[in-house]
């Protein structure tokens, strides 16, 4: 992923998160902060797209997405398989995530995984007051 992704980005985050999106200002900042932010293209276009932050020994996964015209070809799990190769790569032992409680389709995902719900952080998404699981993987 790089800077100029962004704008493609935003506008993705939009469309998919609707009030909850990101900017442009806030992707920015987490390429900035040195977050590892990798994409699936078709030609110039961005496909799905996967943010994730590590620590010591563990990993956070920022956010995923996928384009609706690019959604039930795999580009997630492809996303998910490089996310986690990566936290074990570099040593980390649990990843962890937050997940608007009302998506069922990536709570799926994340049970394929297996990924397991650890709490709840209530009103954790800000514009629509919607709770977040919080899920974890050991690795």
């Amino acid at each position: 992923m790089r800077w100029w992704h962004l704008a493609a980005m935003a506008r993705m985050e939009a469309a998919i998160f609707g009030p909850e999106a990101w900017s442009e200002g806030v992707l920015w900042s987490e390429l900035a902060a040195g977050h590892d932010y990798r994409a699936v293209l078709d030609g110039d276009r961005i496909a799905g797209y996967a943010g994730t932050a590590f620590g010591d020994a563990e990993a956070w996964i920022n956010n995923i997405a996928v384009d609706e015209a690019y959604r039930r070809r795999g580009i997630a799990a492809m996303l998910m398989d490089d996310l986690i190769a990566r936290a074990r790569a570099g040593g980390a032992k649990s990843v962890f995530l937050e997940v608007a409680v009302d998506n069922g389709p990536a709570q799926r995902l994340y049970d394929r995984y297996g990924f397991t719900g650890i709490g709840v952080r209530k009103n954790y998404y800000q514009h629509t007051g919607t709770d977040a699981a919080v899920m974890r993987m050991d690795l």
